[in-house]
């Protein structure tokens, strides 16, 4: 599989794992405002419950289709820290050189006298 195309399950397996996470959050939610309100009526909680279920039955599927994203590289922004972190060796590297040449200068100008 390309490398694209591992991103882009990668990607889509987050979204699906996040839906599939979130439905089992509102199940539960659901499920404790039920316990503290007991007095809502079956035929409205019955098919909410069955949608949620249905919800996290979804998301859970695709997280299984598109699990082959887990051995996806990471995002982009690792090649955006890794140019940072080159930049400021470089930086490092340039003020080591400056600090070189001016120590060699003193050195120069203390031999002249």
């Amino acid at each position: 599989m390309k490398e694209k195309d591992l991103s882009e399950y990668k990607r889509k397996y987050e979204i699906s794992r996040h839906h599939a996470w979130a439905g089992t959050a509102f199940l539960s939610l659901l499920l404790a405002f039920r316990y503290f309100v007991p007095s809502i009526p079956d035929v409205i909680f019955i098919p909410i419950v069955s949608i949620l279920a249905l919800y996290i039955l979804i998301g859970l599927i695709c997280t299984y289709k598109y699990r082959a994203g887990l051995s996806a590289k990471q995002w982009p922004d690792n090649q955006s820290d890794q140019l940072e972190k080159e930049k400021m060796v470089a930086e490092v590297e340039k003020k080591r050189i400056k600090l070189f040449k001016k120590r060699a200068k003193a050195e120069a100008k203390a031999r002249k006298k």
